[in-house]
Order: structure tokens, then C-alpha cells, then sequence
């Protein structure tokens, strides 16, 4: 009943009547019943990478942990360490007196999602290769050995074999990602969800704004059925 409460709070439901997403939707109810299996996510921007992400989540039986997400692109190089490992008190200069956790730990129990991993650096490929081959780090500054147990998740919109071809990203940290790899297809190859997509933005908007929405025309349902969404989901 917990999980049938969460999962109707917190996981968005998948729209669509093509084949493709019905296999998605299976895809991730499988997926979802090892709690710590690694699943790489694969799809261009727009298809609802972090959804999938959010679904297997709550779908794990380590629904109840929490679910930390983490934008890999976003990463200064210089803090990489200290924010996913955490840090003791006096570890450099301007660290917090009282030391900080970091989202590797804030996952324990749960998923740690890691979107756009395949902007890491180099150095942020290695000591997150150290975590997945054990569950064990250190905080930076410490001597401490931790261990948590999590769930991790990543995702990219890049072509990871051509970064591991170009000496951009480590293929043994690569097979560690990918115990479980899925790709995400585009709203181009899922024409026949563009229109149910559509409506039920429409209705929802419609909601929000105080406005009666009583259908797609024709000549619209044609110009959104014909457009070439290169955004995918997000663009419409």
C-alpha cells in the first residue's frame, strides 16, 4: 500500500499508444525488481530520460530510500570529488566546519541517478569507478573507509562507444554503467504518441489556465503528426 502511495505521488505514468513505449513501460517494470542492479539510460534530449529513471525508482523494492539526482554536466572539476564523496571538516580551505556528506552517501538505500554522465571528466570517471567496483570510498580529507549500498542509475543523450573510441571515456567504467542498458526512442520513431501527448498537455494546461479544451483539429492533428520533433517530448 506504501509503495502503491508513492508511486501514485511521485511517478510520472508514461502516455502513449505505440508499441515502442508499451515496451518501455515492461522494460522498466523488469528492470525494476533488482534494487541494485546499474542501468544506463541511452536517448537524445527530450525523451524522458529522467522519468525512466524516477519510475525504476519507485518501482524497486528500495522505493522508500531516497532518490538523488545528480547533474554530471554541471560539475565543477574542482568539487567532482567533495560532492560526490563529501569531505571531513578542514579538508580545504572554505570547507564547512562541520564536514559534509556527499550524494553517494545521501543515496544510501535508495537510487542515485546520474544524469549526463557522459560529461564527466577524466579524473570524476576514475574515483567513481573506485565506488562501483565496491560500494566503499573515502570522504575527501578522511581516512575513514565508507560503504553504502545504492542503486546507481546514469543516462547521456552522447554516443558513449564513440567516447570510449575518441579516448574520452573509460570503457571500464563503461561495462560497470551498463550492467542493465536500455535506449530511450525518440518521439520520431513513436509518431503514433504524438497526438495522445498532445492532448494530454492540452487538457492539462487547459486546467491550469481556466480554459475548455475540446480537441485537435484536423489540420493541426496533420501539422504536429508531420513536424520533425528534434526536441522530442520537451520541444512539444
Amino acid at each position: 500500500i506504501l509503495q502503491e502511495k508513492r508511486l501514485i505521488e511521485n511517478v510520472p505514468f508514461f502516455i502513449g499508444e505505440s508499441d515502442v513505449i508499451r515496451e518501455v513501460t515492461e522494460f522498466i517494470g523488469l528492470v525494476a525488481k533488482s534494487a541494485t542492479t546499474p542501468v544506463l539510460i541511452l536517448g537524445e534530449t527530450g525523451t524522458g530520460k529522467e522519468l525512466i529513471a524516477r519510475a525504476i525508482h519507485f518501482r524497486s523494492t528500495n522505493f522508500s530510500g531516497p532518490l538523488v539526482t545528480v547533474n554530471c554536466a554541471a560539475l565543477p572539476k574542482d568539487l567532482i570529488e567533495s560532492e560526490l564523496f563529501g569531505y571531513e571538516k578542514g579538508a580545504f580551505s572554505g570547507a564547512r566546519a562541520s564536514g559534509k556528506r556527499g550524494w553517494v552517501q545521501e543515496a544510501e538505500g535508495g537510487t542515485l541517478f546520474l544524469d549526463e554522465v557522459g560529461d564527466l571528466s577524466p579524473e570524476a570517471q576514475a574515483k567513481l569507478l573506485r565506488f562501483l567496483e565496491d560500494g566503499e570510498f573515502h570522504r575527501l580529507g578522511g581516512t575513514e573507509k565508507l560503504h553504502v549500498q545504492t542503486r546507481v542509475i546514469s543516462a547521456t543523450n552522447k554516443d558513449i562507444e564513440d567516447l570510449i573510441r575518441r579516448g574520452l571515456f573509460r570503457d571500464d567504467l563503461y561495462y560497470r554503467l551498463s550492467v542493465v542498458k536500455m535506449r530511450v526512442p525518440s518521439l520520431n520513431e513513436r509518431r503514433d504518441d504524438i497526438l495522445p501527448l498532445a492532448k494530454h498537455f492540452l487538457v492539462e494546461f487547459s486546467r491550469d489556465f481556466g480554459k475548455q479544451f475540446s480537441g485537435i483539429s484536423p489540420e493541426a492533428a496533420a501539422a504536429l503528426k508531420a513536424y520533425d520533433w528534434r526536441g522530442n517530448v520537451r520541444e512539444l
